[in-house]
This record gives C-alpha cells, sequence and structure tokens, in this order.
C-alpha cells in the first residue's frame, strides 16, 4: 500500500531554510557550480549550521512520538541541489538525528511545482523567488527570513507557533475592504458579516492540520501519563473589537481550536512576540517582521493586497 500523505501535516522544506547555507551560496556565486560541486563534495561528513526553521521543525518532528509507526507528520526535502551536491545536506539531517527520510533533489527545476502531487501543506524557503511562485500558483508558502533563533528542545520541549490573521490564515478579503474604506467601513463590513466564515487563505490548512495534530497530542496525554502535549498555537493578529467575532466564528465553522489569541488592534506585534516567544511567526505584512527578525525566527507570506507593488496601504 503507498504511504499516504494526505491525513498527514505535511511540510515541504528547502535546505535553505533547514540550514545555513551563506558559504555554500557564496561559493556558487562567486566561482560557479563546478567549485560549488568540489566544495560540497570535500565538505560532504561536515554539518551545516542550523538554519531559521531548524528549531521549529526539529520540536515538530518530535511530536511524531506519540504515534511513531503511523507518524502525524512528515517533512519532506525539496531541494534545487542535484543528488550529488545534495549528499551534504542528507548527512546533516542525519547528523542532527532528524526524521526527515523523503528528499526531492531537482537540480535548479522548480520547486513549487511537486507541492500538489505531495499534498505539502506548507512549503518553506529562503528563496524569495521560489516562494512567490509558490503563493502565485496558489499554493501555501512562506520565505523563511534571515533571524534570531535559540534551539532549546532540551529546557524548552513545548512547540510555540504564531500566526497572523488576515493574509495569512484567511484571504485578503477584509484588508481590501480596510484599503479602500478605512477603518471605520472594515469594522462596519466585518461586523454585518460577523457570522460568515471567512474564505480560506493560504495557510489555512496548514492551521487545520496543526490543530488536528494537537487533538491527537490530547488524547494520546490521556492514555499515557508521562506525555505532555507540547504544541501551542497562537492568532497575532492587528485585529480588534468589533472584528474579533467574525475571526472567531470562523474558527468555530473549521473546527479548529488555538489556545491564545491577542487581537492588539494597532499595537506593536513585536512586543507581545517577545512575551509569548514562538518558535515560529507567520505574517503577511514585512513591516511587522521588520521588528521580530531580531528576537525569533519569521516568515513572510507574499500574499494578497498587502504585497501587491499598487498596495495604497
Amino acid at each position: 500500500m503507498a504511504y499516504d500523505l494526505s491525513k498527514r501535516l505535511v511540510i515541504g522544506l528547502a535546505s535553505s531554510a533547514l540550514f545555513d547555507l551563506k558559504e555554500s551560496d557564496e561559493i556558487f556565486r562567486s566561482q560557479g557550480e563546478s567549485a560549488y560541486r568540489i566544495y560540497q563534495r570535500e565538505k560532504q561528513y561536515h554539518p551545516l549550521e542550523k538554519g531559521v526553521a531548524f528549531p521549529f521543525i526539529k520540536k515538530l518532528l518530535a511530536i511524531n512520538e506519540i504515534n511513531p509507526t503511523d507518524p502525524p507528520i512528515e517533512v519532506i526535502l525539496l531541494s534545487r541541489n542535484d543528488p550529488d551536491t545534495g549528499l551534504r545536506v542528507m548527512n546533516s539531517i542525519q547528523n542532527y538525528q532528524l526524521g526527515i527520510t523523503r528528499a526531492l533533489f531537482l537540480q535548479g527545476k522548480e520547486p513549487h511545482k511537486y507541492i500538489q502531487a505531495l499534498s505539502i501543506d506548507l512549503f518553506l524557503s529562503a528563496n524569495e523567488l521560489d516562494v512567490k511562485q509558490a503563493i502565485n500558483a496558489g499554493y501555501p508558502a512562506g520565505q523563511v527570513l534571515k533571524s534570531h533563533i535559540e534551539d532549546d528542545i532540551v529546557n524548552d520541549p513545548e512547540l510555540r507557533v504564531a500566526l497572523d490573521f488576515d493574509g495569512v490564515i484567511i484571504d485578503d478579503e477584509a484588508e481590501k475592504i480596510y484599503a479602500t474604506q478605512g477603518i471605520t467601513g472594515f469594522h462596519q463590513y466585518e461586523t454585518e458579516h460577523a457570522n460568515e466564515a471567512h474564505k480560506q487563505g493560504p495557510l489555512t490548512n496548514f492551521l487545520k492540520k496543526l490543530s488536528a495534530v494537537q487533538l491527537q497530542e490530547q488524547k494520546y496525554s490521556e492514555h499515557s501519563a508521562s506525555y505532555k502535549p507540547k504544541l501551542r498555537i497562537s492568532i497575532v493578529t492587528a485585529r480588534n473589537a468589533p472584528s474579533h467575532e467574525r475571526a472567531i466564528n470562523t474558527m468555530r465553522e473549521w473546527g479548529v481550536t488555538v489556545n491564545e489569541a491577542f487581537f492588539l488592534g494597532g499595537i506593536e506585534k513585536r512586543k507581545v512576540l517577545e512575551v509569548l516567544n514562538p518558535h515560529i511567526f507567520f505574517d503577511d505584512q514585512r513591516m511587522h517582521l521588520d521588528g521580530t527578525t531580531e528576537i525569533l525566527p519569521s516568515v513572510h507570506i507574499p500574499f494578497g493586497i498587502r504585497n501587491k507593488p499598487s498596495d495604497p496601504i
């Protein structure tokens, strides 16, 4: 029987998100492909340094202990390397004992073309072009930005995931209203549609699958007294009352529950995130992420009106 990915939380991961490839990329840019190939062969048993998404992926895969024979989480490497130069990446994965066994080496081809075939709920890469191609094709993707990271799984086994709401979990319908009608029109529109669920956004399925994993953790902990659920999910949004109601009703209709929701109404997100200390944060606005990369792993979702050149906001 084929290995079924459809019911698992599947993360597609570029090596640029998992590891720090600054040195390797510099060799490729300055000396060309031949020198790069020689360099990677010479270094193939030298583990790469940890990248921005490393702590998130490591903590996420640790949850698979609740069902190791039928794991709820799958991480698949989607690399622009060819198999030869990509061997160092796989050796590094093995060195760090990450539970990643499946990989695609594409020799420069676009990874987003394989997202649907692999039932990927989120594709992470440091390559801005790859992420934008995925988003433009209608797939869930985020650009991992150069950020501060701490690999603290021993002292802090909890996994905290924080997401913006508009343009990330849902589409940009409400943000378009805000752009054309201002805050008053936005609140009026959201109040009038409070009982109508929002349309899905780029990370809707990712959130749904995260929530499903959290339920599996809870059920497992009921039968295993020594296990403490690890995953915590938070919404951190610039919305505030009365627009909070539609957001909550949307998640209810989707059958999604989150641990915390911060309806900040224009308060700087960084101040709250510094206390929350998530292991990864997703937002569609670079202006918010510019303040978070110094303190935590940050991911840009280049979706919707906020990311169009003509964006008036």
